[in-house]
Formats: structure tokens, sequence, C-alpha cells
């Protein structure tokens, strides 16, 4: 049996590739995950009570694009976090986990070509990995843009030539940043959006991560581009309750942008989309409606990333993280690292590389490893301490 040979040589997923690893050693103590971005803080008490009391909605077809009470929720909290007013009929979709969304809006949205040659889809380095699955899928070349320390761990977009600008048909970009935490500001925004209007390509803001912050709400891309007059199609932001609300496994999100994207999207969606039960919409409404829940999440990070900085503080090279719920720590060989945390100390990370493509014989990601907050306070203590004797002992 013959199979399409697009994906072959995109890099292995990261955690099969950790499991190779680190299965077959035995762990050096009581085994700790820090690994996968999963929210482990507790989701709203009510959650539960809303979707039984909507649960005769399992016995109807989902409204494909988002029932009318959730996406005006949603155009609410756009309201509320970014001063944007945005059509809930129009200009938003309901998602099924904003994966999906990643995914979908670019095989809805990316062209065949970009004048006249193939086109390109630029991504940081790092990334998450559906960003280049999806460019691969439609036929475009994905282009991985470091964003290392020298950039302030953002990608510098604004460094590539004209001639790759003109290229290139989208820009997934994700801040806060996946995994170093890093935080585009206003100026960073407005120069990329200034390239988007320039050179005609559409930017995907991966915003996932944007209510867990330090002390500043990040600026978000809707919000910059509102504020500049840009082109409502030029920009697609992603945005999701899992992180948010501790619900990764409620599958809610949404993508917004202008009109006439947001028609490719829902055509797609028709055919191709696997809209969220109708009990579940009902919940993730009244989540979005909700911020007190958001506030103490956020204030339990925010210890934790205390926590990091007193126990990490004398550490070269340590950076601490302005959002997200990741430390992306120096050392010298991820993999490496993560081997001797393993076998020493039972604690379980992932090694930077596993999340970096090689570009010119340089992965950006090789001399760092990935630390997930998301257990208890007292827990991280525990194991960031035993982490940093065990490494940097």
């Amino acid at each position: 049996m013959n199979f399409p040979e697009r994906f072959s040589n995109l890099p292995a997923y990261a955690f099969p590739r950790l499991r190779a690893l680190l299965d077959h050693l035995e762990p050096g103590g009581a085994v700790v995950h820090m690994t996968i971005g999963e929210p482990k803080h507790p989701f709203p008490v009510w959650v539960t009570d809303v979707i039984a009391r909507e649960a005769a909605g399992f016995n109807k077809y989902p409204p494909n694009e988002g029932a009318s009470e959730l996406l005006q929720a949603i155009s609410d909290w756009i309201k509320r976090r970014y001063s944007v007013e945005m059509d809930p009929e129009s200009q938003i979709m309901a998602l099924n986990g904003t994966r999906e969304g990643l995914y979908n809006a670019a095989m809805a949205l990316c062209p065949e070509t970009k004048n006249g040659e193939q086109p390109l889809v630029l991504t940081p380095n790092p990334f998450y990995p559906v960003y280049a699955v999806a460019a691969t899928a439609v036929g475009a070349k994905p282009v991985f843009v470091s964003a290392d320390e020298s950039t302030g761990f953002l990608p510098n977009f604004a460094g590539l030539s004209a001639e790759v600008l003109d290229q290139t048909a989208i820009v997934y970009f994700c801040s806060p940043a996946n995994p170093q935490g890093a935080v585009a500001d206003r100026a960073y925004w407005r120069e990329l959006i200034g390239l988007a209007e320039k050179h005609d390509f559409r930017i995907f803001a991966d915003e996932c991560y944007c209510e867990i912050y330090r002390d500043t709400p990040p600026i978000g891309a809707i919000e910059v581009a509102h504020e500049m007059g840009a082109d409502p199609n030029r920009v697609v932001i992603f945005h999701s309750l899992s992180k948010r609300s501790n619900l990764p496994g409620l599958r809610s999100g949404f993508v917004a942008t202008g009109a006439e994207n947001m028609r490719e999207i829902r055509q797609l969606r028709t055919y191709a989309g696997t809209p969220l039960p109708l009990p579940l919409q009902r919940a993730a409404q009244e989540v979005w409606a909700d911020e007190a829940h958001v506030e103490e999440n956020r204030r339990m990070y925010r210890e934790k990333f205390d926590l990091a900085d007193e126990i990490f503080k004398d550490l070269p090279g340590y950076v601490s993280p302005s959002g997200g719920f990741f430390l992306w720590l120096p050392v010298e060989n991820g993999e490496a690292a993560a081997v001797k945390a393993w076998t020493e100390t039972g604690i379980r990370v992932l090694p930077g590389a596993y999340l970096s493509r090689d570009v010119d014989g340089k992965n950006p990601g090789k001399k760092y490893i990935r630390v997930a907050l998301l257990a208890p306070k007292a827990e991280v203590a525990d194991a960031l301490t035993t982490l940093r004797d065990c490494i940097y002992g």
C-alpha cells in the first residue's frame, strides 16, 4: 500500500520521542511529570452543573458555527479584554479546541500559490507542531524562524528578506510564547501587522496562554490591528478555555477574524469540522462570562513563577517568563539533562530540541529543557529545588 510522502520530513512528535528516550530507563525516585501542558488547577465547580442541566442537548445536533448565545458570550469577552467589537454572527466561530482551528484555518485560507510560487508559512522555532503540519497539508512550505535569546525569544520576522515575505501566505505566532513565555508588546505587533499589510499575508495569532501572565495583560493581535485600522481579515485569532479556565477536556475554543475569512472558515466547517456538543457549548458560554475563576487561576501561577524566580535566581541564563506556564531552562544538552533528571530524581522534563527544528545545522531548543508548572505550589517547589540540585548543583 502506498502512502503520501508529504509528512515524511516532519520531525517526530515530542512525546513519542520522550518516551523513546526515557521509558527504558528506571526513574531515580517518585515520578513527577513536568512535561505536557495539561492544566491541573481546579476548574469552576459549577461547570458540571451546567452540563447536567443542559444534558437534553446531547439529543440534538449542535449548531455548526456555535450556538448564538455562546458566540455572543465570546464577543462580549473580546470586547472586555481587547476593547474591540466583533460581530458574533459573521466574525466568530466556536472551535472544538484551538488545535482544530489552527489546522483548518490554513486549509480554508492558504492560497495554492503566492505571487506565482509555492506559498510559505512562517512559524516560530521552537513551535507548536500543528503549525508545520498544517503548512505541509495545504502544500505550503514551512519556514522556521528562530526565537532564541538573541531575539528576546520572539521570532524576528522583520529580519527576513522581502522575497521571503512576498512569498509568505501565513505567519503563525504564539504570544505568550510556548515554550519560552515571552510576550509580544504593542510595537512588535504593530511591526508584524505592518509587514502583513505590506507583503499581503495573514497572521494566525495563537493566544491560548493570554490569560496567564505576571502583571500586565498581554497585548492582543486584534487589539493592535484595530488601533492601526488594518484590514480585519489580516489577523485571525485563536483562543481556548483549556489554559484560561483549566478545562482542556471541554475542548472549547474559538476563532475570530474578518467576515471574508470567516466565510471560508465556516464553509470548511460545514464539510470537515466537528462542532462542540450543545451542553458543552452552554457550559462554555457561562465560563467565558466569568472572570473570578480566571483571576484565581492567574494568582496560583504567579505564586509558582515567584517560586521559580527564587529557586533559579543564581542560574546564569535563567529568564523569568512573562506569561504561559512553562519554564525554559538553559542546560548544556536538553536530552542529557532530561535523562539525568529522570534517572537520578524521577522528574520528567521535555528536551527543548523536541519542540524545535534543525535549521542550517542549528536547533534553538537543543540547550534547553521545558518544565511545566502545573502541580500544586508545594509540589512545584519541591520538584524545582530537586531539579536545580540535580542538574545545576
